[in-house]
């Protein structure tokens, strides 16, 4: 039994399959112009609709699939919205009716954590209530999650950030030093040889702030310091900032098990950070870190075995 799963988020075309043998998947990244931010949703939108059919044809599609699922918003709240879903929902919505099968439909977000779990060896589908720290591009959000059987999962932000994402903090900071968009593993590797530093993040409870860190970065680098070491401070500050909120949340709501999901969450450094100087970190693979269509496939998947409690 296989599902077929679409994510059209606002960088990354994906599609997938999820089954008892495991998953299978293709993506794409949407091309940014050299020295921009970010995408439109009208060009992000015409990328992914110029996108899909040639992923699809790349996938190897099995002769039976039993559903199709596809993210249909950022993340479960009304009002949650952005366009560029819309290419995934068209596409996930016509393969659904030609085959027969039903379409269910999710959150970017739930896919994410959903991604975390089927690829962490040391986090076991929940039964029970826990944590998860959505780290990307767009969102830096903690989150408490329960099983929904609609949904997936059912989640209430409790920490995270007050402005920019810690993903936007690391882009800006990239885009800044001349690097392609998104900039994450190339400010990793510039990072690599600079030196650490102590940091103070402003917090509220257990939400920080970021756009602070960008304006500190930029005068670094006026003042003469060297790249690598105004790189390795864009690291710090928002490993900093995860320990923080992450402890702070803990002492407010009670300790649980935290997985860590989202493209930020590739960065080793910071994966090890965590690591060290918080309770009870999971990790998701790196490859399913970032954006991805597996995690929507395996929670249509686990919908239509029933696996998911309400």
């Amino acid at each position: 039994m296989s599902v077929l799963g679409f994510d059209t988020s606002n960088y990354t075309t994906s599609v997938a399959l999820y089954g008892e043998s495991g998953y299978n998947q293709k993506r794409r990244l949407l091309y940014v112009e050299k020295g921009a931010r970010g995408l439109r949703q009208s060009d992000a939108l015409f990328l992914h609709t110029k996108n899909l059919p040639e992923l699809i044809s790349e996938l190897d599609i099995p002769d039976s699939i039993e559903a199709v699922s596809v993210s249909e918003c950022p993340r479960d709240e009304e009002g949650s919205y952005m366009p560029c879903f819309l290419a995934g929902v068209s596409a996930a919505a016509a393969a659904a009716k030609v085959l027969g099968v039903p379409l269910y439909r999710f959150s970017h977000q739930s896919g994410h954590i959903m991604a975390g779990i089927v690829s962490c060896p040391d986090f076991e589908y929940p039964e029970k209530e826990f944590y998860s720290y959505h780290l990307s591009g767009g969102t830096t959000e903690l989150v408490k999650v329960s099983p929904d059987r609609e949904r997936g999962f059912r989640v209430d932000i409790i920490g995270g950030t007050m402005d920019i994402s810690a993903g936007q903090l690391i882009d800006r900071a990239g885009v800044f030093l001349g690097m392609d968009f998104p900039c994450g593993a190339e400010l990793e590797k510039l990072a690599g040889t600079g030196k650490s530093r102590k940091v103070k993040v402003p917090m509220n409870g257990a939400k920080c702030n970021f756009s602070g860190a960008e304006n500190t970065f930029i005068k670094l680098i006026e003042s003469g310091e060297r790249k690598e070491d105004a790189a390795r401070f864009i690291l710090d500050y928002c490993a900093e900032a995860v320990i923080k909120t992450v402890n702070e949340a803990m002492n407010m709501c009670g300790e649980k098990e935290v997985l860590y999901v989202g493209g930020v969450m590739r960065n080793e450094y910071i994966r090890n950070r965590i690591i060290n100087e918080t309770r009870g970190a999971h990790f998701g693979s790196v490859e399913l870190s970032s954006d991805n269509a597996v995690g929507i496939a395996a929670l249509g998947y686990y919908r239509l075995k029933g696996k998911t409690n309400g």
